[in-house]
Formats: structure tokens, C-alpha cells, sequence
């Protein structure tokens, strides 16, 4: 029996392709450190990220629900989101 793919099935798995990626993790490491959003320019600047691959990434991060982010002036602040882990990740074993 074919089993049919649910929202909730495409964000979990957008969620999981978004942490199998060691830039990606190390930024959400990065970002858990911090008490208020950071701009990605010193995100990346901290971890030696280029500033085409760091947005490449936060687009991803961002699309998955594991960070917000926000514009201001000319540049961009991430936050971890912490209810998407909470979500998804927590109580992963039981949602199978």
C-alpha cells in the first residue's frame, strides 16, 4: 500500500534535508549561542562562510522553519526557531 505524503510529511522532510548539511549545522550551532537575532554577515563572518553561500543557506534554513529572519536597513538578522525543533525533532520516534 502506497502511503500518501502529508504537509506535515514535506515539512518534516525539508526540516531534516536542511540539517544534513555541516555549513547548515554549524550555523544553527552558531545561532543557539545567541540571545537576540544576529545579521547573517556576522554569522558568516564567524563561521568563514562566503556571503553567496551563507544566503544560499539561511534560504534554506529559513524555508525549513529553522530560523526567522528579518530585514533591516540593508541588512539581514536570523534567529533560531525553536518551536519548528520542538516540533519536528523532539518527539520525532513517536511521529513515525
Amino acid at each position: 500500500m502506497k502511503k500518501t505524503i502529508d504537509v506535515t510529511d514535506d515539512q518534516q522532510i525539508q526540516v531534516f534535508k536542511a540539517l544534513a548539511d555541516p555549513v547548515r549545522l554549524a550555523v544553527l550551532k552558531y545561532l543557539k549561542h545567541c540571545e537576540e537575532p544576529v545579521s547573517c554577515g556576522v554569522v558568516g563572518k564567524a563561521l568563514g562562510i562566503s556571503k553567496t553561500s551563507g544566503s544560499y543557506h539561511f534560504k534554506l534554513l529559513e524555508a525549513a522553519g529553522l530560523i526567522t529572519a528579518e530585514k533591516i536597513a540593508r541588512e539581514k538578522y536570523v534567529q533560531l526557531q525553536p518551536a519548528t525543533f520542538e516540533r519536528y525533532l523532539t518527539n520525532f520516534y513517536d511521529q513515525l
